[in-house]
């Protein structure tokens, strides 16, 4: 999924937060920065006034001003011209200093957005930085029911039909949170966490087959439902094709393995649907052998050390 974000749309999103003017370059509204390749590198989404590197959005404090200023006329005009050229996204002056008027004349002329704000750079920097860096960063849709289960995100995945939403609807009954039904959102956000969203049109809405849509937050209250969360577990409903019980180290491990999600590689536990089986007891059994994992607890890990340790010593 490509992300992007328009001038415009930052500039209405950030406005208020940090007190943003529009200064010249209207016309440039529509000026698009998109995710791409580079964005993880070199230029950086946002920093203070470069030329060499230079950043998608270009913040001029007190320093970059007075550097301007000490340049001859004609250098002065080859940087700014410079500036232009690189085509960032947008200009941003901080502490509301006095803007020189050929920056505003070329910023007008070249349809580039030029802003404003009362806010120190720095300020400035941390906060279009977090924000363009979490709306352009790496983001998919996956097919499932995410869920928080005793305060994890967990994904419940499956053939169509394997009782994912069934599954999900219990877990509600048994006091666990749903944050997005069929097509949850994760966007990396940082190296080791993919956040978890609802898509906007599916928000609070579970679909059960026989049953239909439900709304989850009228049905269950407002602690039913749960806005994003951290993706930490996959649990996997399977079908059992020809052996209906697993053999071998898997008896004693449980079927453990991986699922590559954008650049994370997330654990998952894959479960058999047979009839009899509490999908719900043994989806929150799984959630808290993740957690014990988590915190270097390994049940199958100690019975093996055990049962060594019995076999050295011979049997009494």
């Amino acid at each position: 999924m490509n992300a992007r974000i328009t001038a415009r749309e930052l500039f209405d999103q950030q406005r208020e937060r940090l007190e943003l003017s529009w200064i010249a370059g209207r016309a440039g509204e529509d000026r698009v920065l998109e995710a791409v390749e580079t964005v993880a590198r070199r230029p950086s989404l946002a920093g203070y006034l470069n030329i060499i590197y230079p950043n998608k959005v270009q913040i001029l404090g007190t320093e970059e001003l007075s550097w301007l200023d000490a340049l001859d006329a004609r250098q002065r005009w080859e940087t700014i011209e410079k500036i232009i050229q690189f085509r960032p996204l947008a200009l941003v002056i901080s502490k509301n200093q006095r803007c020189p008027e050929d920056l505003r004349a070329a910023a007008e002329e070249s349809h580039t957005p030029l802003w404003s704000s009362p806010r120190r750079g720095h300020e400035l920097l941390n906060h279009l930085l977090y924000r363009l860096a979490r709306t352009l960063a790496p983001r998919v849709t996956l097919h499932g029911v995410f869920m928080e289960i005793y305060s994890i995100g967990v994904l419940i995945t499956g053939e169509s039909g394997s009782g994912k939403s069934e599954l999900a609807l219990e877990l509600l009954t048994r006091g666990h949170r749903l944050v997005a039904d069929d097509a949850p959102e994760f966007t990396q956000i940082a190296p080791d966490v993919l956040d978890g969203t609802c898509p906007e049109l599916l928000q609070d809405l579970l679909e059960v087959r026989g049953l239909g849509v439900l709304n989850v937050r009228e049905m269950f209250g407002d602690t039913a439902v749960k806005r994003n969360k951290y993706l930490r577990l996959i649990v996997h409903l399977t079908r059992p094709q020809l052996e209906p019980h697993p053999g071998g180290i898997e008896r004693i491990t449980g079927d453990l393995g991986s699922r590559r999600v954008l650049d994370l590689d997330v654990p998952m536990i894959t479960l058999p649907v047979m009839p009899g089986r509490n999908l719900a007891v043994l989806t929150e059994a799984a959630t808290r052998m993740h957690i014990l994992r988590a915190k270097g607890v390994d049940p199958a890990a100690a019975f093996m050390a055990r049962h060594s340790h019995f076999l050295e010593r011979g049997t009494p």
